[in-house]
């Protein structure tokens, strides 16, 4: 088997990569352990030491890296810059942060002494996506390496080069062997290694089905889980928004990396008295998108990354366009080389549209007008997916208060949703469980094991 690596602006092949045989998948696992029980035991220190060198070494090689992401993906060039900007931060924040995080909490009870003691777990597997094939796999790798654990890779089939140029910068770095390793394989051959002893936790970032099916072989095996699947999230404009403002970070919250992202605006539910203003004006932004080389500075619309993923994207709106949703503008493929689709506009979504309750990777958005502001509220509840979600509204306190009431893991006022490495990232309902970052993220790595003392 080959994993190969296509070019989505032009369509040609970058590479061909074979695929680990059984003997080579044995080799890294057998590996794993004892990196293990060496990085348990090696002091914090040292572990965010190598965090360190590890974001140094992205920094300087950020041109190159962000050079093999736009080729193998597609993304704008400088988004992919950032990629590699937010990957060093996240490795810089718990080089800083784990002592603090991981240190013993003393707990006052009846015992002469009792506390919590935060330690590893042994080896992760790490299930990562191609949509942003560096930041996702360091979001797990920095908390999960800096509380002790080594992390087995299993990279998405399309972006064999990433998975290979991460693994190579921990090896540069300094990292022991067996602690970080790539394992070209199918997602077959990873839902098993999910029951394989020698793993003691997964965390997967990827799709509703993909999370189902690995949630289901790690509560098989008795084995923590972490999942961020996928997201449909509500962007909601009240009527005493800025709408201008709203609909240009609107724009941005939809388009960005070719609006695929779980994370990305997909559901724009708009009051009525603001409704056709912001429609006006996000359109005017949709419709002065570039599509183009995104090695281009000028190019603002990228390819989607693979063909099929335009093909479904194109069916969704086809079906949802059925239904009796408008097309405001766009609407379907590029007659162009790559995989472009138009940044689309659709109005009037609504219940049994696609549109409405699936998600949309893509750089097509969703307008659905609401009755009122508690209308609105129940509108952008009424999904299956809480992964983020945002609300417009000049009064802080009113955005606030509906921003509590909104069911998702993380939701923002008069910004568009985003991870921060300081924060706790993460959904509910179908876009997943458990938290990466911040705080909560290292310790998700971790067995909190509570010890007293007589």
């Amino acid at each position: 088997m080959m994993f190969t690596s296509i070019n989505p602006t032009t369509e040609a092949c970058i590479e061909q990569v074979a695929a680990f045989d059984s003997r080579r998948i044995e080799q890294s696992l057998a590996a794993a352990p004892g990196a293990s029980v060496l990085w348990a035991e090696t002091p914090l220190a040292e572990r965010t030491r190598l965090l360190v060198s590890v974001g140094e070494r992205l920094r300087v090689q950020k041109e190159t890296l962000a050079t093999l992401i736009t080729a193998e993906m597609g993304k704008l060039r400088a988004e992919a810059l950032a990629e590699i900007d937010k990957c060093a931060w996240v490795c810089d924040y718990y080089a800083e942060h784990a002592e603090r995080m991981l240190a013993d909490e003393l707990i006052d009870t009846d015992a002469a002494r009792s506390l919590v003691a935060y330690q590893p777990l042994g080896v992760w597997l790490a299930i990562m996506p191609w949509n942003f094939p560096f930041w996702q796999v360091f979001r797990c790798a920095a908390p999960a390496l800096a509380a002790g654990n080594p992390v087995l890779l299993k990279h998405a089939s399309n972006v064999p080069g990433c998975a290979l140029a991460i693994e190579r910068l921990f090896r540069e770095a300094g990292a022991p062997a067996g602690l970080f390793q790539t394992l070209l394989i199918a997602g077959e051959q990873a839902e098993v290694l999910v029951g394989d002893a020698r793993i003691r936790g997964v965390s997967l970032t990827g799709s509703e089905a993909a999370g189902r099916r690995v949630a289901a072989a790690a509560g098989a095996s008795i084995k923590p889980s972490i999942l961020e699947l996928g997201g449909s999230d509500a962007f909601v404009v009240l009527a005493d928004a800025d709408v201008e403002q709203a609909a240009t970070v609107a724009a941005k919250a939809r388009f960005l990396n070719g609006g695929q992202s779980c994370i990305a605006a997909k559901r724009f539910i708009l009051v009525p008295e603001i409704a056709d203003a912001f429609l006006a004006a996000f359109k005017a932004a949709a419709e002065a998108l570039i599509p183009g080389d995104p090695m281009q500075p000028e190019t603002t619309l990228p390819p989607l990354a693979r063909s099929d993923l335009r093909d479904q994207l194109h069916a969704q709106v086809l079906a949802s366009l059925a239904k009796g949703a408008r097309l405001v503008s766009g609407g379907g493929p590029l007659e162009r080389p790559g995989w472009f689709y138009a940044a689309t506009v659709l109005d009037q979504c609504a219940p049994g549209m696609p549109a409405y309750h699936e998600e949309l990777f893509g750089p097509v958005a969703a307008i659905i007008r609401a009755r009122d502001e508690a209308d609105a509220l129940r509108l952008a509840n009424d999904s299956d997916f809480g992964l983020g979600g945002s609300v417009w509204s000049q009064d802080r306190a009113r955005g606030e208060a509906l921003a509590r009431r909104m069911q998702c893991g993380c939701a923002f006022v008069n910004d568009m949703v985003k991870s921060d490495p300081r924060l706790p990232f993460g959904g509910i309902k179908h876009s997943g469980y458990g938290r990466e970052l911040g705080l909560l993220g290292i310790r998700g790595f971790c067995n909190a094991k509570t010890l007293c003392i007589q």
